[in-house]
């Protein structure tokens, strides 16, 4: 079975888990673990920041982080198809008790006056504008980049009216590679950032905040209050320090194989898809004449996973762990299932 759906879908090889088997280790809610301190440092280093954080997950990181910016009855601006406002069960607001504002865009890039014209006025009957969020690269727009020359005029946008902001960059990693811009280069853009390990890199646990040393501080007493606060954690993030070594820079090749993807769906009638749109290891396209669920079943059934990213959009997603051949089976049993249903 070729399975698609997600990068999340990658296994530790035996290298990583010598890593994680290896690793030295202490209870780090003491702060005392050295491999996790070691990870947080190298990170911190990485993307330019004072301090880093480990967290178990993604959805931790991004809620840790909207909770440093906004509190009760405030907003948070966000891109209308944000991970944050559509996939982590209106945690924000449970968690910050903040509300998102949602703003259209094109492939992830927020228009620029539609975020002016949401900030909000000073008033005391509006929500305050507490932040903005920029995910990137973006799941739901099929793993487009935001570009760097965006956001700065973002950033100088936010600067202006004195606002914060957040990166989902749940797969920034992918970005990085994508436009050659630094992990230094986006933490300079971002006050906090919120960076996966277990996608792009195929760690099996985790993701990292990065921020002020005040700001992280903050935000460990929010993991520990979350339930975030682990112990010998060492042996995760020993598999986040393998994966920076030896996975990061084979993430070019999830990137060709993407368009090498994408490029051969082009081919096969019934297909449609937005060849510009496939800028790093997610390709979204539509199939004519097939409920998703059908022709998602009908794929695995012939032993390729793939899933619906919105309706009448289906998504696959390229790994370190999928191969050349892997890709041109993929492409062969979609055929299959198209000229003979």
């Amino acid at each position: 079975m070729i399975d698609l759906r997600s990068d999340t879908l990658t296994v530790p090889d035996e290298g990583m888990r010598a890593a994680m088997a290896n690793a030295q280790v202490g209870d780090d809610v003491y702060s005392e673990d050295p491999t996790v301190e070691h990870l947080q440092e190298r990170l911190a280093e990485m993307f330019g920041k004072e301090a880093a954080l480990f967290v178990p997950s993604g959805t931790m990181g991004n809620q840790i982080c909207l909770a440093l910016h906004a509190s009760t009855g405030e907003e948070v601006i966000a891109e209308q198809d944000a991970h944050i406002f559509h996939y982590e069960n209106a945690a924000a607001s449970v968690i910050a008790r903040a509300q998102i504002h949602r703003i259209r865009s094109t492939a992830g890039e927020m228009f620029l006056d539609d975020v002016r014209d949401a900030i909000r006025p000073s008033a005391y009957y509006y929500p305050r504008t507490a932040a903005i969020a920029v995910e990137n690269t973006h799941n739901r727009h099929g793993g487009t980049v935001v570009s760097t020359e965006y956001l700065q005029e973002l950033r100088a946008l936010a600067t202006e009216h004195n606002l914060p902001m957040h990166c989902d960059g749940a797969r920034l990693w992918n970005a990085i590679v994508a436009t050659g811009t630094s992990a230094r280069g986006y933490g300079d853009i971002f006050d906090t950032l919120s960076v996966c390990l277990s996608k792009g890199l195929g760690a099996p646990v985790g993701s990292i905040i990065l921020g002020t040393r005040v700001n992280i501080e903050r935000a460990r007493r929010w993991r520990k209050m979350l339930g975030g606060g682990m112990r010998q954690t060492g042996i995760l993030a020993a598999a986040g320090l393998y994966a920076l070594d030896t996975v990061l820079p084979r993430i070019p090749e999830d990137h060709r194989r993407a368009q090498r993807f994408a490029t051969g769906l082009a081919d096969i009638q019934g297909v449609t898809i937005d060849l510009a749109r496939v800028q790093t290891n997610i390709v979204a396209f539509s199939v004519s004449d097939w409920k998703d669920a059908d022709f998602v079943q009908a794929c695995q059934q012939r032993g390729l996973r793939i899933a619906p990213i919105r309706a009448g959009v289906i998504r696959a997603v390229m790994y370190h762990q999928i191969d050349d051949a892997a890709v041109e089976q993929s492409l062969a049993l979609i055929r299959d299932v198209l000229e003979n249903r």
